[in-house]
C-alpha cells in the first residue's frame, strides 16, 4: 500500500469513528454505541470498512439492531462498503463505558455502573432478596441514601432504585 493510499485509509477509519460516536445505542439513547465500548475497532479490511462490536451480553435483543444502525450510518457518511463483525471475547464490561458516557448515564437520569475490574463494583449474580446491594448515588440529587426497589429495570442490565432523599426513582446500569 502506498502512503497516499495509507493516509486515505487512516482518513476513512477516523471519519467512521466520528459518524460512529453520533449512532445511538438502542436501549438508552443517550449514549452512542462508542460511548457504551461496544464498537471495539474500525480497520480497513480489502475494500471494505470493518466495524467489530462486543455486545454487551451474549443475548443483547439489540445487537441486530446495533449492527444496521452502525452499517446504515457508515453508508449515508458515504464511508460504504461495510461490514460488522461480532466479537464476543473478551466480554464487553462496563468498565468500557466512556467517562463522557457516564457522564451522559447521570445527565439521562441512571446511576452510572463503578468500576468492575477494580473490584469496587458487583457482578451480576442471581441472589435472594436480602442481599446487601452496592450503595448508588441518586443521579439527579447525588444523594447516597437510596435503595433498590427492583433487582431489575426496564433491562436487564439495569436495576430499580429510589432515592431517600428526592423521593425520585431512578435506574443503576449495573456494573458487570
Amino acid at each position: 500500500m502506498t502512503a497516499a493510499l495509507a493516509e486515505q485509509a487512516a482518513a476513512r477509519v477516523e471519519r467512521a469513528w466520528a459518524v460512529l460516536a453520533e449512532v445511538p445505542d438502542p436501549e438508552v439513547p443517550a449514549l452512542s454505541v462508542c460511548d457504551l465500548g461496544i464498537v471495539r475497532e474500525v480497520r480497513e479490511s480489502g475494500d471494505a470498512l470493518e466495524v467489530v462490536l462486543t455486545p454487551t451480553y451474549s443475548g443483547c435483543p439489540a445487537t441486530e439492531v446495533i449492527e444496521q444502525s452502525v452499517l446504515d450510518a457508515l453508508a449515508a457518511a458515504g464511508l460504504g462498503p461495510a461490514r460488522a463483525t461480532l466479537q464476543r471475547a473478551p466480554a464487553w464490561t462496563t468498565d468500557w463505558i466512556s467517562a463522557d458516557g457516564r457522564r451522559k448515564l447521570r445527565e439521562y437520569g441512571i446511576a452510572p455502573p463503578g468500576a468492575a475490574a477494580a473490584g469496587e463494583g458487583v457482578p451480576i449474580r442471581i441472589v435472594g432478596r436480602r442481599a446487601a446491594a452496592p450503595a448508588v448515588a441518586c443521579p439527579r440529587c447525588g444523594s447516597e441514601r437510596t435503595e433498590r426497589l427492583s433487582a431489575f429495570g426496564s433491562t436487564a442490565c439495569k436495576s430499580l432504585y429510589r432515592c431517600i432523599a428526592c423521593r425520585e426513582p431512578f435506574e443503576y446500569f449495573k456494573p458487570i
